[in-house]
């Protein structure tokens, strides 16, 4: 039996069909500094809109991390930080996003006439676009978008199969996290089935690491603090360590997980300066700690196991706000 959410999940499915299927010259994009979700929805919904013959152009402000070179025409997003295009749309699908902010500078292409589809899993997620396909227990926007897919009389691929898998792969752990629900299971059976490598995947996006990358943690980790009660860990890391170890922003991925997964700890914390006077922050939590609501009382948002924010102020000044904050929710 349909609950209303399945039945308003529906309805936004249908929404989004109508949508893409009456529009045109689209610009894709999702979230500054893509990570392997948002790269692998955007090119999901590339691919989409190449098999119904439409004109797209897919962009983010930033890179698309190396190692997700792999992804279809991942090569061909580009990277508003370094090539702005001189031309604006009406036409916008924002994939991942949990809030407009989110689309960073991209949004500078927008014309104030736009309408826009706003595809997200995140709970912190305001509603922006002109019309919302939001399912906030989706472990991925990979997920919903598979769903998406097969509102379309379309032919499965390898590569789609693999960006979305991709992304969910990512968004879960590797299917560790508490997201990892039996309807992931089906989506990623049934992908596999389109010849998806799922052991390739795994171990590139998992287990591999780059010199830097490992030069990086090094760093971080001679720095790891503890509270009194043992309960936040963090580590930070400075523009200067990503200069000495050649690291990039990729490169900080998964770096939180190291505190947070030393028993005992309900929070990890990795705090990136990228100024004087300005630091990102990532959140991870276990079981007690809702870290959407921490990083939405600093502006940010997310899930409530994986939050993310950006602070204004010093590097000690913003480690003893944001620490102080966590220590409030234990």
């Amino acid at each position: 039996m349909l609950t209303v959410n399945d039945t308003l999940y529906a309805e936004q499915l249908v929404a989004a069909y109508n949508f893409i299927h009456q529009h045109d010259d689209f610009l894709v994009v999702s979230h500054v500094q893509p990570d392997g979700d948002a790269a692998s929805s955007t090119v999901a919904i590339g691919w989409l809109l190449s098999q119904l013959g439409k004109k797209f152009t897919m962009i983010n402000e930033g890179a698309i991390p190396g190692r997700l070179g792999f992804l279809w025409s991942s090569n061909e997003i580009h990277n508003y930080t370094l090539e702005p295009l001189n031309r604006t749309f009406s036409t916008v699908i924002c994939v991942d996003c949990a809030d407009f902010s989110r689309t960073g500078k991209v949004q500078q292409l927008f014309t104030e006439d736009r309408v826009l589809l706003n595809i997200d899993h995140h709970p912190t997620n305001d509603h922006f676009g002109t019309v919302n396909l939001i399912k906030v227990d989706a472990a991925a926007t990979a997920e919903i978008l598979f769903d998406l897919m097969n509102q379309f009389a379309i032919t499965w691929h390898v590569d789609i199969a693999t960006a979305l898998y991709t992304g969910i792969l990512t968004d879960t752990g590797g299917f560790r996290y508490a997201n990892t629900t039996p309807r992931v299971m089906e989506i990623i059976s049934q992908l596999l089935t389109y010849g998806v490598n799922g052991h390739w995947l795994a171990d590139h996006l998992l287990e591999k690491m780059s010199m830097a990358q490992m030069l990086l943690l090094t760093k971080a980790l001679s720095r790891l603090t503890f509270t009194e009660d043992n309960r936040v860990g963090y580590i930070y890391v400075t523009p200067e360590d990503m200069a000495e170890t050649g690291a990039v922003n990729e490169d900080l991925e998964g770096l939180v997980n190291y505190p947070r997964n030393i028993e005992g700890v309900d929070v990890g914390i990795l705090f990136k300066q990228v100024s004087d006077t300005a630091v990102k922050i990532s959140l991870r939590s276990n079981e007690n700690v809702n870290v959407a609501n921490i990083a939405q009382s600093f502006g940010g948002g997310g899930h409530v196991r994986a939050s993310g924010c950006r602070v204004e102020g010093t590097l000690q000044d913003v480690i003893n706000q944001v620490v102080e904050r966590v220590r409030q929710q234990l």
